[in-house]
């Protein structure tokens, strides 16, 4: 009998094909890893936590479902459950005649949609929570009209024609504002590359002195 400390240790492929076989404590797993991200990304969607907790669970029905149908060769676990999320979001929209709250639309609720490593790194986990720290205050500095377009963009998943219908603007000012974005991000976790390099060289340099 496997045990949940055994499934654990499964990379999400394996869990998928155990979860094929109707193995519950896969399923139970891939929900461990991934539950936080999926509501993280329907509640963005949706802007209602009720309807994203009910979308949640849907999804990882779906999953138990159709686990059978996964095939690994044309995308990984993480990016076929965002479709699957996110597919589903936007027909509860449809469905409901709604729009996304867009005063829901908040950077700070988004969980990465990458799991849980089956065996976590400490520096691993380290190097990705500042990493995403990094992310984070660089997207806090942009101004809100190029960080809305960029949470849509790459979260909402809607196109950019889509973005521009929703936010009432012109197709090329949605443009412009997604390029900015990107640019100004780019640029900042560059800067901060470069500050934390220097940073750990005057470190070095300081240590060798004192072995000295």
């Amino acid at each position: 009998m496997t045990s949940s400390a055994d499934y654990a240790r499964f990379d999400d492929e394996t869990l998928i094909g155990l979860i094929a076989r109707s193995h519950t404590g896969a399923l139970e797993q891939l929900y461990e890893r991934y539950n936080r991200p999926i509501f993280s990304l329907a509640l963005m969607i949706v802007g209602d936590r009720a309807t994203a907790e009910e979308i949640t669970l849907d999804v990882f029905l779906r999953v138990w479902q159709k686990a059978g149908l996964y095939r690994a060769e044309q995308a990984r676990v993480s990016t076929w459950l965002t479709h699957i999320a996110r597919h589903h979001a936007i027909d509860v929209l449809r469905r409901r005649g709604v729009r996304p709250d867009q005063s829901a639309l908040n950077w700070d609720e988004i969980t990465p949609l990458t799991g849980a490593a089956p065996t976590p790194d400490p520096q691993e986990q380290a190097e990705h929570s500042l990493r995403r720290a990094r992310i984070q205050a660089a997207i806090a500095r942009l101004p809100a009209e190029q960080k809305q377009a960029l949470l849509l963009a790459y979260f909402g998943g809607y196109t950019q024609t889509q973005i521009a219908e929703m936010l009432k603007q012109p197709l090329g000012t949605i443009k412009t504002r997604i390029r900015l974005a990107m640019q100004k991000l780019r640029d900042f976790l560059h800067d901060e590359q470069e500050s934390a390099d220097k940073s750990a060289q005057a470190i070095n340099t300081y240590n060798m002195s004192e072995e000295d």
